[in-house]
């Protein structure tokens, strides 16, 4: 059955409840594959096993796929382009989260059309900018203008080298969409070859500025950002940041492309 939704219609449509189960494995599936280290025992060792937050981001892709399956667009034609998370507490080392899903926003950007997913739960709260190249006219919203306010030099600067398997890895803790292991999916969004997920990289930074900080990675309390190009599996991705106040500042880059732009996290 051809769905009858428009994009016009999708704005605060409930994506209903979704109740997700983990377990050990799986958490430290999530913490290898954003670059927890060996050495780093209460992520990847489960005596006293603590669970990455931003684990919370993959979980809560649920009401992504679900907003996809409406019908008012083609998901594999869609890209990640920004993504929040409030932490409220912290995750189970195992167990099940049960969240509620709903499409806050859809916005006409002209040439392209921006989804605002959110997430809700008693451990964290997501939000997910969904981007849709060649959908906009349609004559809605533009949405608000991206705030750009006064951010500090960014001088300590780490280096994380992804695998070239990197992407089929990270498939494993939830995200299939295909354009991060399908070339033909990956060739129609105009990328050379599948390329990494957003998500996968933000956890990657996490890590890293939290080791820049002298934080524990699992005090994030909360992180936001765009995500403004992809990366590739098998890029250098170097993660650079700088602290004003409770927050930390941080950019990605891969070469002198900027791949995480604007972003900001606490932890505590």
């Amino acid at each position: 059955m051809t769905s009858t939704l428009t994009l016009a219609d999708l704005a605060g449509l409930d994506l209903g409840e979704h109740t997700a189960t983990y377990d050990d494995t799986a958490a430290i599936l999530y913490a290898l594959s954003v670059g927890a280290r060996s050495s780093q025992l209460d992520l990847v060792y489960e005596r006293d096993l603590r669970v990455l937050p931003t684990y919370g981001c993959a979980l809560g892709l649920w009401a992504v796929e679900a907003a996809g399956r409406l019908g008012a667009y083609d998901p594999k034609r869609s890209l990640h382009a920004s993504q929040r998370l409030v932490v409220h507490k912290p995750l189970p080392a195992t167990g099940s989260i049960t969240m509620t899903g709903r499409l806050a926003n859809v916005y006409d950007k002209g040439k392209a059309s921006l989804v605002e997913v959110e997430v809700s739960s008693g451990y964290f709260d997501a939000f997910y900018g969904i981007f849709l190249p060649g959908t906009g006219g349609w004559g809605g919203d533009r949405g608000p203008s991206s705030a750009a306010g006064e951010t500090p030099e960014l001088t300590t600067v780490t280096s994380f080298e992804t695998s070239p398997d990197h992407a089929a890895l990270y498939r494993l803790t939830g995200d299939r969409h295909p354009i991060h292991i399908d070339p033909e999916v990956s060739g129609a969004n105009g990328f050379e070859r599948p390329i990494l997920h957003g998500l996968c990289t933000l956890g990657i930074a996490t890590v890293e500025i939290a080791g820049h900080v002298g934080a524990h990675p699992a005090e994030l309390r909360e992180l936001s950002t765009r995500l403004a190009a992809p990366v590739l599996p098998g890029d250098t991705v170097d993660v650079a940041s700088a602290v004003s106040g409770p927050t930390v500042h941080f950019e990605g880059r891969v070469g002198e492309t900027k791949v995480l732009a604007g972003g900001t996290a606490t932890f505590g």
